[in-house]
């Protein structure tokens, strides 16, 4: 399986947020919230009207988990500030809504939910971290910031096609690769540095030019997949 197989596959698993006993309006502003994410936001209401406005989230083998409405709301403020908190309300139903698919991220939205990850591992400290910049002209515009990466206890591994000449040396261990995938692929994924609950991957494929489709996930499986199949396919070392 290659990463653009693993992104169709979180493709078509479309997700569905079931908003009970709010009204229409509330739906609509989840709709918008999420209209860039490959969930359908629906409602219903249950015959006595409690427990009170809750929201549940179903994929195809059913309800996946639920909450309160307004916790939930509280949570996204949180995210919205912190995507990758470490201690947040209501993790589980954020963590799922993670791994549905996002369309038409622009190179902002990547660098963002980029930096969260590079920085979680600045913050962990220990680890391996493997990102993907498809060009080396593209990695030469962030050196600064992953030479610094590569100085700590951090193992960091970039990926780039050569466009152009590679640094002279570098702190970090880059490997060169006339590929497609690499090409067209941006990733950012970190191993936890130990704790499995630090486990994180931002992946993504340019479809259209600069604009980008993919997922995040903190889901444990999936990020090993994702730097078991890197460090299988993709050995050249620049020295």
């Amino acid at each position: 399986m290659s990463l653009t197989e693993l992104i169709a596959g979180v493709e078509h698993h479309e997700k569905t947020l079931t908003v009970f006993n709010a009204d229409e309006s509330t739906a609509a502003e989840l709709r918008e919230q999420f209209a860039d994410r490959n969930v359908r936001v629906v409602t219903e209401r249950t015959e006595s009207g409690r427990p009170g406005e809750f929201l549940t989230l179903s994929d195809d083998d059913g309800v996946v988990t639920a909450t309160d409405l307004d916790a939930f709301y509280d949570a996204l403020e949180t995210r919205d500030r912190h995507l990758t908190a470490d201690e947040r309300p209501y993790r589980s139903i954020l963590d799922h809504l993670d791994e549905t698919m996002f369309t038409s991220w622009s190179i902002e939205r990547m660098v963002a939910a980029s930096r969260e990850i590079e920085d979680r591992a600045w913050r962990v400290g220990e680890g391996a971290l493997y990102a993907g910049f498809q060009t080396l002209s593209t990695l030469k515009g962030e050196l600064d910031l992953y030479e610094r990466l590569g100085e700590s206890a951090v193992d960091v591994h970039a990926y780039a096609v050569p466009d152009v000449d590679p640094p002279e040396r570098s702190a970090f261990t880059l490997h060169l690769e006339r590929s497609d995938e690499i090409a067209d692929s941006w990733f950012v994924v970190f191993d936890g540095g130990g704790d499995p609950s630090q486990k994180c991957a931002l992946l993504a494929e340019e479809r259209e030019p600069r604009q980008f489709y993919g997922f995040w996930t903190y889901d444990e499986d999936t990020v090993d997949w994702i730097i078991e199949h890197l460090e299988s396919s993709y050995g050249f070392v620049e020295q």
